[in-house]
């Protein structure tokens, strides 16, 4: 997770002085190098040495080390300026047509940013394990997992095995695993590793299993332990907002890329499969629309 994402995680779930500082440096995120260490002790009735803790309770050396990891954050974020607010698209005066634009907006500029920061090398290294691995499991929690089902069922088109791991018997299938399959874990925030799906990758790792991880920027445990890492496009907020539109966004197009990715490689062969398939599976589907029907 960025920063800015673990302190709101901090302001949710403490009840002391890490709640105040951090809706303090949360509310003023915009203007906080006008204030000093000082300042900002006296604004949340705390004190210079609490500001010292805070700090290193997100494990940066002192407050002064986590000024700069902040403010440098929100500047890479107000560099790269969105159109749509990603957490609130629209208002209670919003009317149909504008929530409608605004939703379009916000996935298409989910899609933009998704690619930005898509490296060739690393969607290739990923499709090439998905390619060679004898199965693959996706692990994810909903909504990701319904994800997971579209891109299992995507594979299974072209006969790769895939399979979504069920959060209670995911321990038990990641110890039947070997270096020879693959493992997908989806985790916007990627933290956690008693839970579920984090806690398999101690699991996938001691059987030698590849992993790949599709989470959101900045340090999290799951980035620590992954053979290939695919960045899910990060500007909202893990709580105050109106929906997952951009998260979900992203992540259905990543998952979308590598089954292309994994598709071309074998692409004469998987669009046979795909034609065979049809023709075995889908024959009674018709339609009277000329332009979309065929004969078989």
């Amino acid at each position: 997770m960025y920063l800015f994402q673990r302190i709101e995680e901090a302001v949710f779930k403490q009840y002391d002085a890490r709640r105040t500082i951090g809706e303090f440096i949360l509310a003023n995120r915009e203007k906080l190098t006008e204030y000093t260490m000082e300042d900002i002790a006296n604004l949340t009735h705390t004190s210079k040495p609490t500001l010292v803790r805070f700090a290193k309770y997100f494990e940066y050396s002192g407050w002064k080390e986590f000024m700069y990891a902040f403010t440098h954050e929100v500047a890479q974020f107000d560099a790269n300026h969105f159109e749509v607010d990603s957490n609130i698209p629209f208002d209670n005066q919003a009317d149909t047509l504008e929530i409608i634009e605004n939703i379009a907006k916000l996935r298409i500029q989910t899609i933009k940013e998704t690619t930005s920061l898509m490296s060739v090398s690393d969607i290739n290294k990923a499709a090439l394990l998905i390619n060679h691995a004898e199965s693959v499991i996706v692990y994810g929690r909903s909504p990701n997992s319904y994800f997971g089902e579209s891109f299992k069922r995507n594979l299974n088109t072209i006969h790769k095995k895939a399979f979504v791991a069920d959060s209670n018997e995911s321990g038990l299938i990641s110890n039947t695993l070997t270096e020879k399959d693959c493992g997908i874990i989806i985790s916007y925030s990627g933290n956690n590793s008693d839970t579920y799906p984090m806690k398999n990758v101690k699991f996938l790792m001691s059987r030698n299993v590849p992993i790949i991880s599709i989470t959101s920027g900045g340090e999290n445990y799951l980035r620590d332990y992954s053979t290939v890492i695919l960045n899910i496009a990060s500007r909202e907020k893990l709580y105050s907002k109106i929906a997952n539109f951009s998260t979900e966004e992203s992540i259905q197009f990543i998952l979308n890329i590598l089954y292309a990715k994994v598709f071309s490689l074998n692409y004469e062969e998987n669009m046979q499969v795909k034609i065979e398939n049809s023709r075995r599976l889908e024959a009674e589907r018709q339609t009277t629309f000329k332009d979309i029907s065929e004969e078989f």
